[in-house]
């Protein structure tokens, strides 16, 4: 299998192959071309290529010293279980290894694979949104 899996420096992501993406996983059906390309912009990001396809991408927000999150992990459902994820979190974490503490959100079900990915769970912190 031919896929490689670049920083956004060396092959950049394209808002419209980003949204198809997300439309073949069934996410962010709200997310606008506009909203996404600046996303882009201020955002490290790493995507799995197959020859000139994305099929996955990750993203972390940080102010570039001392804190990142990492968001959107998502991989096209014809390429999943095959270590593509955790080739993906490796090489953003690569890119974030300046950063003091990186963070995530996940589903619970996703705890061992981030676990595997070096994350510890956190029972002393809680997570709040505000909309």
């Amino acid at each position: 299998m031919n896929i490689v899996i670049l920083s956004n420096t060396d092959k950049k992501i394209k808002a419209n192959d980003l949204i198809k993406l997300y439309q073949y996983v069934g996410w962010w059906e709200e997310r606008k071309q506009q909203d996404i390309e600046d996303m882009l912009l201020k955002v490290k990001s790493v995507g799995a290529w197959k020859d000139d396809t994305l099929i996955g991408f990750a993203r972390a927000v940080s102010e570039g010293k001392f804190r990142a999150y990492i968001e959107d992990v998502v991989i096209h459902n014809s390429y999943r279980e095959e270590g593509i994820g955790t080739k993906m979190v490796s090489k953003l974490l690569d890119e974030l290894s300046h950063i003091d503490v990186i963070s995530l959100f996940c589903e619970e079900k996703l705890l061992p694979f981030y676990e595997k990915n070096g994350f510890k769970y956190s029972k002393s912190q809680f997570i709040m949104h505000k909309k």
